[in-house]
């Protein structure tokens, strides 16, 4: 049984992962916690698919917003950081992701895919979770999704921003919105 739940503290986790710079290290839900930052972490399923590329690279393309937010996106699929690195080196033209912004973590082994209750065990990969978690460690949102449906990278951005105000946000509140 996962004990995920809103409002606790999220799982730990660390992987090794492709950085922005194509080399190899580590993240860590430690460090963001250490740094006082926000974690925007998502799961996607598989390198050299079709929907992921999309979510992907929209991610990075919005990533100085995520930044300005003083959070720090990882995107994570059960793949290896050997998979990861082919797949950033393919140019975008060619179904591939260029360069990023953001590291992208490997769960070869599905442990935090596991942990955070996004792992389709027959399959041995994620479905499409996003965890928003605050600088405390403590879980303030999940959504998983059907692996065929792309994120919306402008709502995730718009849900960091509500969740910072740490006030009551009505439905389809913006930022610049009054709060309740």
């Amino acid at each position: 049984m996962i004990d995920l739940q809103v409002g606790k503290p999220a799982p730990k986790f660390e992987m090794d992962a492709v950085m922005p710079d194509k080399t190899f290290g580590k993240v860590a839900l430690e460090e963001n916690i250490k740094l006082e930052k926000w974690t925007v972490l998502f799961f996607y399923p598989m390198d050299f698919t079709f929907v992921c590329p999309t979510e992907i690279t929209e991610m990075s393309d919005y990533y100085d917003d995520f930044e300005e937010l003083d959070a720090t996106v990882i995107g994570v699929s059960t793949d290896t950081i050997y998979t990861h690195l082919a797949w950033i080196n393919t140019e975008r033209t060619k179904n591939g992701l260029g360069q990023l912004q953001y590291p992208l973590a490997a769960d070869p082994n599905h442990q935090v895919a596991k942990k955070y209750g996004v792992l389709v065990e027959e399959e041995g990969v994620a479905l499409r979770g996003l965890f928003i978690i605050n600088p405390e460690g403590e879980l303030q949102y999940h959504v998983v999704h059907h692996n065929n449906i792309g994120r919306d990278t402008e709502e995730v951005l718009r849900v960091l921003q509500a969740l910072q105000t740490g006030r009551l946000c009505p439905a389809s509140w913006r930022p610049g919105d009054d709060t309740l």
